[in-house]
């Protein structure tokens, strides 16, 4: 089973290379935002205590978060494997995720961080901010502020999975099929 996280700030590209990647190797996608709206959708025990918090204004805690992937993966038992895209965001949240894949026998086999600067960043999220309509992408101040809470929650997890031998940097600024290829070229080491 092949599980990898793709890893970035908001801008980097991850929606873009995930799509690629989802196709390229036939991965389930992950995303915690939208287990979390399914989940809350139906109805379900973690959809409901999930909307206790949001409710209140809170973060959604990483057992509740961590619930939802496990049922999703329970859902795709015969997955070749999961990429996971805005999840893991902090290291409690990276440790409960590997004691979790470790019920199924399974792991993080490689960590993908697209690395971007922080002014390409904020030129990207603006111009997406314009076409999208995205209100969290329109106010610079509101962008650089995301970046800055991405360096001091989540860009920890690049030193937790370094130290596991499982993190690799792929420069995110080229052309997408560029950046891809590359993506593709550590996937493919790593791949059984």
């Amino acid at each position: 089973m092949l599980n990898l996280i793709i890893f970035g700030p908001p801008g980097a590209g991850k929606g873009t290379q995930s799509e690629k990647i989802i196709a390229q190797y036939q991965l389930e996608h992950i995303s915690t935002g939208d287990l979390l709206r399914a989940e809350r959708n139906a109805g379900t025990e973690l959809g409901n205590k999930a909307n206790e918090y949001i409710s209140r204004g809170e973060l959604v805690p990483d057992e509740v978060v961590i619930g939802m992937v496990r049922n999703f993966m329970l859902s795709k038992t015969s997955a070749k494997g999961f990429i996971f895209d805005g999840f893991p965001r902090t290291i409690p949240q990276a440790e409960a995720l590997d004691i979790m894949l470790l019920e199924f026998n399974t792991s993080i086999a490689i960590v993908l961080g697209l690395e971007v600067e922080e002014d390409e960043l904020v030129k990207r999220l603006m111009l997406r901010g314009q076409t999208s309509g995205r209100v969290d992408d329109q106010d610079e101040s509101t962008v650089r502020n995301r970046f800055r809470e991405y360096q001091n929650k989540t860009l920890p997890l690049q030193d937790f999975y370094a130290k596991q031998g499982k993190y690799n940097s792929v420069k995110g600024i080229g052309k997408v099929d560029e950046i891809f290829s590359n993506l593709c070229s550590l996937i493919n080491t790593i791949k059984q």
